[in-house]
């Protein structure tokens, strides 16, 4: 699951960052209406959540021309604005839900899970690879019924390699999707995360292993 946080305050891209990495989403963050079309346009999201009052407009206006080029496109409004009359123009404005700052971030999360659930296009399947078991809507990894821990990058990396289990996966690729926009991860990065991923499965009986294609990028394979 990818989200776009449009929000102007650092401390709460912060904590909201924190609180959408450690469910396994990645999220991009941006401050401004300006750069939140720049992202609408440059990524697929699953779901925005939009402050109204922001630097160079209103929210309002945003939700508008998402309805207009983006019509399954859902939309949680976060915002101090409180009264029964606001969040009446902010639903009608073409809004999903609307919640009121300050909130508790079990809360945005419980929200989130059920706009994610309401929308056919997010819904996605259970990924099976070995003994391998990951759920995208709860980020889940499982080895034959045992829990994984895994860090949220790392989590967002064998999620894409279970979906092109068998296939190689480009570094670009794998790049471009594990970074948030406006900070892309380096190559040294991934190959941490890889590192990682490995060491994490190699006690494990979990059927996969994955590969390194020099000079292209990385494979899932399942024991034969």
């Amino acid at each position: 699951m990818r989200l776009l946080l449009v929000e102007d305050s650092p401390r709460l891209i912060e904590l909201v960052g924190e609180t959408m990495r450690d469910a396994g989403w990645r999220l991009d963050a941006v401050s401004t209406l300006q750069d939140a079309e720049a992202a609408i346009a440059a990524r697929e999201h699953d779901l925005v959540l939009l402050d109204l009052g922001l630097p160079d407009g209103d929210g309002l206006d945003l939700i508008k021309r998402i309805r207009q080029e983006h019509p399954g496109l859902p939309v949680l409004i976060i915002t101090a604005r409180g009264s029964v009359d606001e969040r009446i123009i902010g639903l009608d404005a073409g809004a999903d839900d609307y919640l009121v700052k300050p909130f508790h971030h079990r809360e945005l999360l419980s929200r989130c899970r059920a706009m994610l659930r309401r929308n056919p296009h997010a819904i996605q399947p259970v990924l099976e690879a070995g003994a391998l078991r990951y759920d995208p809507a709860t980020a889940d990894l499982t080895c034959a019924g045992a829990t994984v821990s895994l860090p949220p990058r790392e989590r967002s990396l064998i999620e894409i390699l279970m979906r092109e289990v068998g296939r190689v996966v480009p570094k670009r690729r794998l790049e471009t999707a594990l970074s948030e926009y406006g900070q892309e991860i380096s190559s040294n990065a991934l190959e941490l995360a890889v590192s990682r991923v490995r060491k994490r499965l190699l006690p494990l009986e979990s059927g996969v292993q994955i590969e390194t294609v020099r000079g292209i990028g990385y494979l899932l394979r399942t024991a034969s």
